[in-house]
């Protein structure tokens, strides 16, 4: 039996099969920086030594010298908390409650602040709080492993693709600071989560290309899809899985396009679907032709790549640029990324196809954010750290990849330089990723370092004023608040802004025409109309208050803060049955809110002015629980329980509560100071004691318990603690109000020139302190000083709001004009009392004596300014 011999195209068929492979491995072995290097036999050991996992010892010291960079450099984001965008899954309740895994992969529209359709990303935040809640270090640890993984995918894929310096590519890309906003800002978890899927999907898709195999193949489909459901700005992988097929080739053909087909369908369909949610949730047009995004996109690719050579001053907001169609500069830059495209390819030959090929996947990843489709973030800015996530791997390969071939084709000794440049680049760089990740760590810090950078940011001023607001830093709130309407007189942000800093400070007329500034500006928005009835529940305006929230709910049923308001000023009216259900409806609509403790104490009060005591004491405890180092629900609990003479049970709860915060000072002011109000002043004094026991020197300790000693008519005691709080702590207002008590408590002790002096103390302090001037008036008037009452009671004519105080100060006036027998101008002063309150019954009857007084015309001609 004869062998038959093999046919002539079977044997050609095997070597242009094998050749394929040659020039797949030649490409990737010259990494495209020489295209005249000699291809090298697929079998050489060298060659082999460079894939991953062919030596285990030096692979782990190449993955423990990333981890360390990567810890070295994000180690003050481990110590960050949540910020700003991170309150869309931290109070969202689908990421608290067990069920809510379902709402998000199949009712995203439930997770309130997501635009997007990404549910992997919030599968990550579901899991995680289950785990341990909402302690900020493990969501911080779980986004820095995250990202350290990404550097090793990428060491792993610079490898496989036999590029040199792939160390030094992974290491650049783990230490760049452009990077800490999408490691340090927890929310921002989307940027490398996808990230891990979209370089798993490219390292095994090269792998697919090598060895071809289904399983291969439907493993990078599959991680691409991930990738995409983590944040749809990946879709641009298959692209750039053809310039590599490009940059390894030096073609594209139509098996490359038909293997990748299946990948632009699917990220075609994940990202339509994905607009379209978006679209449907915000609509948003903000009407640039297409030649302003020509240019908004040619000068966003220079300042991203000026920022990846020099990562400085890096704002997170960064101010937006004019856009003019007529701007020769602006041409410039589409100018010099046209010629630099056409420059890469001319020269391809000679520089190799690596310097296009980056630039171009640099180009790709970056298109979805250049401005061609409107987004959100653009309202802020045309670019953000963060956009270029991956898209600066292209820059970062091409650069490092060329100095690494430089060096090695230079000899050992520039080799040897070529690694002290890298270590001084790599400390470089992560020096400035430690002190931008600190800028994570809290809202103040965050917000400030943006508007140090970009003062006009209107957004970041607002959220710095809430922030400081919410640290009780109210002089910094106000002095924000007060240069973001400097900075643009028109922003509704600004005025609301500031009209919350007032309201907070207490200055209500202040706050009022802040407040209808902006409401003037933009009727319907939301925040200024909320902070207009909050403004209207806190000056006990209760009824008007009541109405506005009720407008909002007309407007939107699910607003929360509007119920919880409106329940507010509904208890104030003492309606309670009306003021529980708008308690409980705010539960209800969102179980997770933020004032959560405040919603069930305050309609356990309700429950309690019902007569159901019982329900009031679970609401209560359930208040006190939620957050037990606020002991308020605690003391309510301790007057309800005694009221309802059940006085063991409730001293047991005060009990507890004093144990729990023992050697604390400043939780044991916190019980005395939640026990004064409530009136239960004698047992505040016994815990003010006890806190001072701790700390002699505590200011508010002392002040609290002067205040409690006063009501118990101690007024010697109530003075002398007084006086401490003052000297140890003098600064308006508070200084003011004490100095207002100890002149109140020695008039009680029929001491009236140590009274005098008091009074005088507080004017000096702040000239403008009504109740300062008022009982320093009263003191000049009754030692027949009406003069000095009487230009006292003109200055705080000027500082009170119109209303019944003012009447009461214009009546005053009155009789200190009276008794300097100036008749006209007091007759004038009673006429405007009464102008203002016309049931002011002793205005009217001085009125009318001086009227008899006076001759017939005489009050005719008197001043009504006066």
């Amino acid at each position: 039996m004869t062998r038959k011999k093999p046919s002539r195209r079977k044997r050609g068929g095997r070597r242009e099969f094998a050749q394929a492979d040659n020039r797949a491995t030649g490409a990737a072995g010259n990494a495209g920086y020489a295209g005249r290097v000699q291809v090298p036999p697929p079998a050489n050991p060298a060659a082999d030594k460079q894939r991953p996992g062919t030596d285990p010892r030096a692979d782990a010291i190449s993955i423990f010298g990333l981890a360390l960079l990567v810890f070295a450099c994000y180690l003050p984001a481990l110590g960050g908390g949540f910020i700003w965008d991170d309150v869309i899954f931290t109070q969202e309740p689908v990421v608290r409650n067990w069920s809510g895994l379902w709402n998000i992969w199949f009712s995203p529209a439930d997770i309130r602040g997501e635009a997007h359709y990404w549910p992997i990303v919030y599968t990550t935040f579901w899991l995680e709080h289950k785990l341990y809640g909402l302690q900020p270090f493990g969501y911080h640890l779980v986004n820095v492993l995250l990202h350290l993984a990404n550097s090793v995918l990428l060491w792993r894929l610079a490898l496989r693709l036999s590029v040199p310096g792939a160390w030094a590519i992974a290491a650049v890309f783990a230490a760049h600071p452009l990077h800490v906003e999408s490691v340090a800002w927890v929310i921002e978890r989307k940027d490398v989560l996808s990230g891990l899927f979209y370089l798993s999907a490219a390292l095994v898709w090269v792998r697919f290309t090598e060895s071809p195999n289904r399983r291969r193949y439907f493993a990078a489909l599959g991680l691409y899809a991930a990738g995409l459901l983590s944040k749809s700005i990946v879709v641009t992988l298959p692209a750039a899985l053809l310039v590599l097929q490009w940059w390894r080739n030096g073609r594209v053909t139509a098996q490359d396009a038909v293997r990748l087909a299946p990948f632009f369908l699917v990220g075609l369909a994940v990202t339509a679907g994905d607009l379209a949610y978006y679209a449907s949730n915000e609509r948003l047009d903000f009407g640039y032709s297409f030649a302003e995004r020509a240019l908004i996109a040619a000068r966003a690719v220079w300042f991203y790549a000026g920022k990846l050579l020099w990562p400085t001053e890096l704002a997170v907001i960064y101010p937006h640029w004019d856009v003019r169609v007529g701007d020769l500069l602006g041409w410039a830059h589409v100018a010099a990324a046209a010629a630099l495209a056409a420059l890469l390819w001319r020269e391809r030959r000679r520089l190799g196809r690596g310097p296009l090929a980056g630039a171009l996947f640099f180009l790709i990843t970056l298109s979805p954010t250049l401005g061609f489709i409107d987004y959100g973030y653009m309202q802020f800015s045309f670019v953000a750290d963060r956009f270029q996530y991956l898209a600066g791997i292209g820059l970062i390969a091409v650069l490092a990849g060329a100095a690494a071939h430089g060096a090695m084709s230079l000899g050992r000794g520039v080799n040897l330089a070529s690694v002290g440049v890298l270590a001084a680049v790599l400390a470089a760089y992560g020096a400035l990723s430690w002190r931008h990740a600190g800028i994570f760590r809290d809202e103040i810090a965050f917000f400030s370092h943006i508007v140090a950078l970009n003062p006009v940011a209107r957004a970041a001023r607002a959220n710095l004023v809430d922030a400081l607001i919410e640290a009780d830093r109210m002089e910094e709130a106000y002095e924000q608040s007060l240069l973001a309407v400097e900075l643009d007189p028109e922003a509704v942000d600004a005025h609301t802004a500031l009209g919350q800093t007032l309201v907070v400070m207490e200055r209500f007329d202040e706050a009022g025409d802040s407040l209808a500034r902006a409401l003037e500006l933009a009727p319907a928005n939301i925040i200024a109309q909320t902070s207009m009835a909050d403004l209207r529940r806190k000056q006990g305006r209760f009824e008007e208050a009541a109405a506005r929230f009720g407008d909002l709910l007309e407007g939107d049923p699910l607003n929360f803060l509007a119920h919880g308001g409106l329940g507010s000023s509904l208890q104030s009216l003492g309606r309670h049955e009306e003021a529980l259900a708008s308690m409980d409806r705010a539960l209800e609509i969102f179980p997770a809110s933020p004032n959560l403790q405040a919603l069930h104490a305050m309609s356990a009060r309700s429950l309690q002015a019902l007569g159901r005591t019982e329900e009031a004491a679970q609401r209560f405890l359930r208040a006190w629980r939620l957050v037990p180092e606020n002991v308020t629900p605690l003391i309510d609990l301790y007057v309800l329980l005694n009221d309802a003479g059940r006085a063991d049970e409730a001293s047991d709860h005060l009990r507890g509560a004093r144990e729990a915060a023992a050697g604390d000072a400043a939780a044991l002011q916190q019980l005395a100071e939640a026990l004064r109000g409530r009136e239960r002043h004698a047992e505040a004094v016994e815990i003010y004691l006890a806190a001072l026991a701790t700390d002699p020197d505590f200011a508010m300790a002392h002040a609290g318990m002067g205040d409690s000693l006063f009501r118990l008519e101690r007024f010697e005691e109530a003075i002398a603690s007084l006086d401490r709080s003052v000297e140890l702590h003098s600064e308006p207002p508070t200084a003011t109000a004490r100095l207002v008590l100890m002149g109140t408590a020695a008039d009680n002790l029929g001491r009236p020139d140590e009274a005098a002096r008091h009074y005088e103390r507080a004017v000096e302090i702040d000239p403008r302190d009504a109740s300062a001037l008022d009982h320093l008036a009263m003191t000049r008037f009754r030692d027949g000083r009406y003069e000095e009452a009487g230009d006292l009671y003109r200055v705080l004519l000027d500082v009170q709001e119109s209303g019944e105080a003012q009447a009461r100060t214009h009546s005053n006036l009155g009789a200190a004009l009276f008794f300097l027998e100036r008749y006209e101008e007091a007759l004038a002063s009673y006429e405007r009392a009464l102008s203002i309150d016309p049931n002011f019954d002793s205005a009217r009857e001085r009125a009318e004596e001086l009227r008899q007084l006076l001759p017939a015309g005489a009050d005719a001609a008197a001043d009504p300014a006066q």
